[in-house]
């Protein structure tokens, strides 16, 4: 896997092209969550990443493996289809698909105005300190999985 940082423009703004190729009719091709449960987790997780969402009820595994999960959310291996995730990223319950993917939008904008001014956090609440580049690949690597979960 060809490694990619979010906060590089051209790779943002594919991203973000991508993004609003899903509609809420789009179906994936792996997976339990619909397009707008996508959006909901993709959103967590960047906002827990930017610093505006606490990372709350991490199990005791979860604890105790951090090391091996950050090596995996880091690697340049793609994820595996329907891998496990926090119990904070799960979602279940039905969404609202035009409110879910702006939520997305703007969590992707965050990130992008994290970077540009030099306000990153750079402690991750399970994994620990993380250099801006690794935030930057993992969450395209993250974005780019699900992403391609709807065929895009």
């Amino acid at each position: 896997m060809e490694k990619k940082f979010l906060y590089d423009t051209p790779v943002f703004e594919e991203c973000m092209a991508r993004l609003h190729k899903i509609t809420a009719e789009t179906m994936p091709q792996w997976g339990k969550m619909n397009a707008a449960q996508m959006m909901a987790h993709c959103t967590e997780i960047l906002e827990v990443s930017n610093g505006t969402k606490e990372l709350k009820n991490t199990p005791f595994l979860a604890r105790l493996f951090k090391g091996y999960i950050r090596k995996m959310v880091v690697n340049e291996k793609p994820y595996r289809k329907s891998t496990q995730t926090h119990p904070q990223y799960r979602q279940t319950s039905q969404k609202q698909f035009e409110s879910e993917q702006n939520r997305l939008v703007q969590a992707l904008n965050v990130f992008l105005d994290h970077f540009k001014t030099n306000a990153t956090p750079t402690k991750h609440p399970l994994f620990g300190p993380m250099t801006k580049e690794e935030k930057g690949w993992s969450m395209y690597k993250h974005l780019d999985h699900h992403l391609s979960q709807f065929g895009v």
